[in-house]
């Protein structure tokens, strides 16, 4: 059986992803942070790591990105998970004047959070926050997390779909020491940096128009080495293992400072 390595508690929305991409059955295996999922698919605990890159209301989550830098595995996969965001609590709506989720979770339902006046406390996961809130087990507080969270930990839905607008998807890399094969219909993804002087991120992108290749996502984060240093995310269509790419990420090599490519996958459709 497949073990897959994912961040937060059963009923993580990380794991339904998990869960959603793999058509057979699996194990997942829950850790408390990002680096430590990755650091278990590297180690050989687990053969697959998800971790979340991108949500459709709240744009890029950081702090993955800044793992992929770092990371020896390989992307071989993408997933776009619809998110349905619950308010879950034991008390009625009209009682609930504190609510505890994931950043991004409350971001995504800022609009009713602010609606209903309520205070809100950061936590390390949707799911998690559930298990918070059972243990607190007070009416005026709840969390925010999925219809699966609320029936793993027994814990009761208050309102359904609150997030600020319910096409709310978040992308998840697959990630594991292989490499994928052409599908024909692939997605790679590289990271860059390059020389602080004008016309070096123009010199990159139009080796792309040059070769007619699309660019699906181009993300900035900074280097932290150097102030207002950059490293750059791009997502493409193509494989890297196609001789037009290949030669293509060639002659973006020499003018880089560094190159890394994450690799290249089957392009996710949303569900």
């Amino acid at each position: 059986m497949i073990s897959v390595s994912f961040q937060g508690e059963r009923g993580a929305y990380s794991e339904a992803a998990a869960r959603s991409f793999f058509v057979e059955d699996i194990k997942t295996v829950p850790f408390a942070t990002f680096a430590e999922v990755l650091e278990n698919t590297s180690k050989d605990k687990t053969e697959y790591s998800v971790l979340p890159v991108e949500n459709s209301l709240e744009g890029s989550v950081g702090e993955s990105y800044d793992l992929l830098y770092s990371t020896s595995l390989n992307a071989t996969g993408e997933i776009y998970h619809r998110i349905e965001h619950c308010l879950i609590g034991i008390g009625e709506m009209n009682e609930v004047d504190t609510v505890y989720s994931h950043p991004q979770a409350l971001g995504q339902c800022r609009k009713f959070i602010e609606k209903h006046k309520m205070k809100t406390i950061p936590s390390y996961d949707t799911a998690g926050s559930v298990k918070i809130i059972k243990e607190l087990n007070k009416k005026n507080c709840a969390c925010i997390a999925s219809k699966t969270a609320s029936s793993i930990y027994d814990v009761p839905i208050i309102a359904e779909n609150i997030a600020n607008n319910l096409n709310n998807y978040t992308r998840f890399l697959i990630l594991s020491k292989k490499e994928s094969e052409i599908s024909g219909n692939d997605k790679t993804s590289i990271i860059f940096s390059i020389k602080h002087e004008p016309g070096s991120l123009f010199r990159i992108i139009e080796n792309f128009h040059k070769n007619n290749v699309n660019l699906t996502k181009i993300e900035s984060r900074p280097t932290r080495t150097n102030t207002w240093e950059y490293n750059f995310y791009v997502d493409f269509e193509g494989h890297q293992k196609d001789s037009k790419i290949s030669e293509m990420l060639d002659k973006i090599k020499q003018d880089t400072l560094f190159l890394k490519v994450l690799g290249s996958y089957p392009s996710a459709k949303l569900s």
